[in-house]
């Protein structure tokens, strides 16, 4: 490519931005590829899952999809206010036939803060992983309204 670039009005009309953001992500996809140690150190596989939070007027209700994760591999914890969702799952696939055998292990690791309102507390929270969806059901504590003094 020589620099500069002439465009004239009508390549102007026809250039498309996406385009140049899609060169780049395969640009940066075949470096990563090209040298392999990199890919291992910044191709993790942790993903922050979708989620929903709604607040009623006695709990708060966190929705999160955790697609082919088991419940015992679910960790809640709830501190200051912030609900963090740890979660992991991993397959093993072993293929032999004649000659060779073929081994492959992949793992997946989800993890999510959520900030929550004041007043949420853990006695009386429960939570239920069903078709992959995990719903967690946080009681709060009745916000205490202050009392208007009126003058004199």
């Amino acid at each position: 490519m020589r620099l500069p670039i002439k465009r004239t009005d009508r390549d102007v009309y026809s250039w498309d931005p996406f385009d140049e953001i899609r060169r780049m992500q395969n640009y940066m996809e075949q470096v990563f590829r090209t040298f392999p140690a990199l890919e291992s150190r910044f191709g993790t596989e942790t993903f922050s899952p979708l989620t929903d939070v709604v607040e009623e007027d006695d709990k708060v209700i966190v929705t999160t999809d955790l697609p082919g994760v088991d419940r015992e591999n679910v960790e809640l914890n709830l501190k200051d206010n912030v609900l963090v969702i740890s979660a992991g799952k991993g397959k093993e696939e072993e293929t032999e036939k004649e000659g060779y055998l073929r081994k492959e292990r992949s793992f997946m690791r989800y993890y999510r803060e959520i900030p929550l309102p004041e007043g949420v507390i853990e006695e009386g929270a429960n939570a239920q992983l069903k078709n992959g969806v995990l719903t967690v059901k946080l009681p709060k504590t009745k916000s205490v309204t202050g009392k208007r003094i009126q003058i004199e």
